[in-house]
């Protein structure tokens, strides 16, 4: 199988740079990155990539048994990974893919050198002494609400999960997103990314890691944030001066400035 064909796969940069792997979130794909890009292809390689029915990946090759976990989503990062044979990349991945990065690591630890977690969260439902930002009831009205009305869905929750509501272009752009992804494989997806629980998965990272958070975010509360922080031992912790889920799109140049000087303390 072309796997750079299956997933889109980019690659640009300074070819004798770091790789530094950039993923995408739910109904997202990897033209979200393109205000983080400027700050990063002078000095490194960047490798950007769509999830299987995401984006302009190749439909053809998604399995509803494969992509019921994030286990199959993180097996694209390791297979996209090895077609490049990427080694000690940095894996940049926002929202859920934070923690597809880290089963990636797991499966495949050299190919995995460092973390940078955008707006991350290992689980979204509340549960006794954690703080996700949902009750199950909550998933299940989201899950139910966009299985019976995509469309619906993306326009109603696109600018809630953007945030700054005084800038609705923003909103706009990811309900364009989210009304790009095949509704099918986004019904999937979603019941994988909002049913999920990495917390343990956290133990496991053993690489150095950035933790970045907004001010305010509906998806990922600073309670998240602060909880994969303290499961990572030795991570950095950033609140960025930004609302909404997506402070690369919505804060370009905080999220660049932490994601640089991470990377140049790597060095």
């Amino acid at each position: 199988m072309d796997i750079a064909h299956r997933n889109n796969v980019t690659v640009t940069g300074n070819p004798q740079g770091r790789t530094v792997m950039l993923a995408h979130g739910f109904g997202c794909d990897q033209n979200m990155w393109r205000l983080t890009l400027p700050a990063l292809t002078e000095d490194y390689r960047v490798v950007l990539f769509d999830y299987v029915g995401s984006g302009r990946s190749d439909g053809s090759a998604f399995s509803e048994d494969r992509y019921a976990s994030l286990e199959g989503y993180a097996q694209d990062v390791v297979e996209v990974c090895e077609a490049l044979d990427l080694r000690e990349a940095v894996f940049v991945g926002h929202s859920v893919s934070a923690m597809i990065g880290v089963l990636a690591a797991a499966m495949a630890p050299d190919r995995i050198g460092a973390h940078v977690m955008v707006a991350p969260s290992p689980r979204y439902i509340d549960d006794d002494g954690y703080r996700g930002g949902f009750s199950a009831d909550d998933i299940d009205e989201l899950l139910a609400s966009l299985e019976s009305n995509y469309l619906g869905w993306s326009a109603a929750m696109a600018p809630v999960i953007m945030g700054n509501a005084d800038r609705p272009e923003l909103g706009e752009e990811l309900k364009n997103s989210f009304c790009a992804t095949d509704p099918d494989m986004a019904h999937v997806f979603a019941r994988t990314t909002f049913l999920s629980d990495s917390r343990n998965d956290l133990k496991s990272v053993t690489v150095p890691t950035l933790v970045l958070e907004c001010t305010q975010d509906v998806i990922a509360p600073r309670e998240v944030g602060a909880f994969v922080h303290q499961a990572i031992p030795g991570s950095r912790l950033v609140t960025l001066d930004a609302t909404g889920h997506c402070p690369h799109l919505s804060a370009p140049e905080a999220t660049n400035a932490a994601i640089r000087s991470f990377l140049a303390d790597l060095r």
